[in-house]
């Protein structure tokens, strides 16, 4: 394979004339292009690769043959050696040097001084020169030739030098994203299916992890044994490159779809096998992006996107490998798009608040709401957040929507009776500025903290404790109720029920949903109840649908409930009218 040996730091010498990855066009046996910086030059050059290597080096020779007769002939019919016309031959002498080194710079040299030996003094008087005229001019040529030959040699090798340290990562010593570049369009330059390739993006998603705990060092050395791991687990890979800190790309050849998905699932194996860096052993997570050549590959940028692309919906997906398919890239698409709209239309006043109430289950009372964002869209329908909300999520777009969402909230809860509870992302919990700012808008609308509740659901818990808890102590402190969001769907650990500063449980509606006809689901769900009244804390069912639900929730003893069998989200002035009407007897 062309192009596609890895570039190790050993591989890269001062004095070598030749190596992978040059840019400097071979112009025949032993003959280098002349190192001259500049955009027009590098264009010629791409030029000249690609001519055959006889027809540089036949064009060269022809050139410097020109140019040795054009200063001949101009040194002829000015009269000869007499003038200064003869220094002119110093022009093919350096054009020696620059393309065939100090070897090419004395062959002109001397080729130049034994055409001017032959050259009168005085072509008019027929005045021969003197042996000793042409002789300091032949050791003048071969002094400067030889000069700039030695030059145009270090130049060229310092070129050569610094074009391979640019395809190189410095720290691991594996070839870096420029030299996938160039490797990928060689790849792709020749004929489809003939030369049939594949490309594997591999992230280590835990290598903060190794930064925070060990250093930069020890996380360029994993990365190092991950990709010198990799490499070795099949021989269908080629070449490994490093492309940032986290990321490497596996180059792979003579695989169809089902032969790289055996090579991914075969790489995430091995990733959870240890390496010893520094003395300790480490087991790295890893992510894959795939992707396969196509007849329509043309650009390698396209290839390294589609791959990333790939890498993404993995981890979107909580999936180890994702192979490339075009429904990928519509849908980022999509979500790029849904995403700028978003922005955009919360500029513009198209997102609203709508309050689903919550009963009270003793007295069948409304004791409060929760307030579910809604999106408008230009037709005036109603966009649900599922929609959209699980994208904001994981953008910085949260911070703005939830401030939204907080605000509106405090306005609802300072001219309506009851709490009102929103959600709260794993983004949030981590946004110090965002806790302070509901803290001022609960002291501007003047309302009491208590009312307002933040749900958080237990994966947003369970993916920092740390700062969830840090988050929610702050909370709490304010006087700020917590309920835990879909509670028993996720870790569902009671260790962190007994510590963590919450007042609330809220249970799924997938165990509500089955208590009418199910014993075992009535049960589970009876477990759930004395689970949170145990720890004192207020249970909430959401999802009720039927009045059969809403009695056996009562038999149970839960304490609040929110569903369609009441209410569904409502606008502020429905809400309003709603509860108005509302009949606390009817469900108690």
């Amino acid at each position: 394979m062309v192009g596609c040996k890895r570039l190790l730091l050993s591989d890269v010498h001062p004095d070598s004339n030749q190596g992978p990855g040059q840019f400097v066009p071979d112009m025949g046996i032993g003959m280098k292009a002349p190192s001259i910086p500049g955009a027009r030059w590098e264009a010629f050059q791409q030029l000249m690769m690609r001519w055959p290597a006889g027809l540089r080096h036949g064009l060269t020779l022809a050139l410097l043959a020109g140019m040795m007769g054009l200063g001949t002939w101009v040194v002829y019919v000015t009269g000869g050696t007499r003038y200064a016309y003869p220094y002119l031959m110093l022009v093919p002498v350096l054009m020696g040097a620059a393309f065939y080194g100090i070897r090419g710079a004395l062959a002109s040299a001397a080729l130049a001084g034994g055409l001017m030996a032959a050259m009168p003094m005085d072509v008019v008087a027929e005045q021969p020169q003197s042996s000793l005229n042409w002789l300091i001019r032949l050791g003048l040529y071969l002094v400067i030739g030889g000069v700039a030959g030695s030059l145009f040699s270090l130049l060229n090798r310092m070129h050569l030098h610094s074009e391979r340290m640019a395809r190189i990562d410095p720290r691991t010593g594996l070839a870096n994203q420029v030299a996938l570049e160039e490797a990928l369009a060689q790849l792709l330059a020749q004929r489809w299916p003939q030369h049939e390739f594949g490309l594997i993006l591999v992230r280590i998603t835990d290598i903060s992890d190794v930064l925070e705990a060990l250093g930069p060092e020890a996380a360029d050395l994993l990365a190092l044994a991950t990709a010198q791991r990799l490499q070795y687990e099949d021989s269908a890979i080629v070449d490994v490159f490093r492309f940032s800190n986290a990321e490497l790309f596996l180059l792979v050849e003579k695989v169809d779809e089902s032969g790289i998905r055996r090579i991914a699932d075969r790489l995430t194996e091995v990733g959870e096998e240890n390496l010893l860096i520094q003395g300790v052993p480490l087991r790295v997570q890893l992510a894959l992006g795939s992707r396969l050549r196509d007849a329509a590959d043309v650009r390698p940028e396209s290839l390294i996107l589609d791959c990333r692309i790939a890498m993404l919906a993995a981890i979107e997906k909580h999936r180890s490998h994702c192979h490339f398919s075009p429904e990928l890239t519509q849908h980022k698409l999509e979500t790029v798009k849904l995403i700028s709209k978003v922005r955009r239309d919360l500029d513009r006043g198209k997102f609203e608040l709508h309050f689903q109430p919550k009963l009270r289950l003793s007295d069948g009372r409304v004791s409060g709401c929760e307030g579910l964002i809604r999106w408008r869209d230009e037709s005036g329908a109603l966009i649900p957040p599922g929609m959209f909300m699980p994208k904001v999520e994981n953008t910085t777009l949260i911070e703005p929507v939830t401030r939204f969402v907080a605000e509106r909230a405090c306005q609802f809860a300072s001219t309506h009776t009851g709490f009102v509870s929103i959600n709260l992302s794993v983004r949030n919990l981590q946004d110090e500025h965002l806790l302070d700012a509901m803290k001022a808008l609960v002291e501007s609308y003047a309302i009491e903290p208590a009312r307002l509740e933040v749900e958080i659901t237990e994966s947003a818990l369970m993916s920092d404790m740390v700062a969830a808890r840090k988050a929610l102590e702050r909370l709490r402190c304010f006087g700020v109720k917590v309920s835990i969001d879909d509670f028993g769907t996720g870790f569902s650990s009671f260790e962190y029920l007994q510590h963590l500063p919450i007042t609330g449980l809220k249970i799924d509606r997938a165990f509500v949903k089955g208590i009418g006809d199910d014993p075992r689901a009535k049960r589970l769900l009876a477990c759930l109840i004395d689970v949170g009244h145990t720890l004192d804390l207020e249970v909430t069912a959401e999802g009720v649908e039927t009045l059969e639900q809403h009695w056996a929730l009562c038999q149970l003893g839960c304490d609040q409930a929110q569903g369609f069998v009441y209410a569904k989200a409502l606008p502020p002035g429905e809400y309003t009218a709603w509860h108005d009407q509302h009949r606390s007897d009817q469900w108690a």
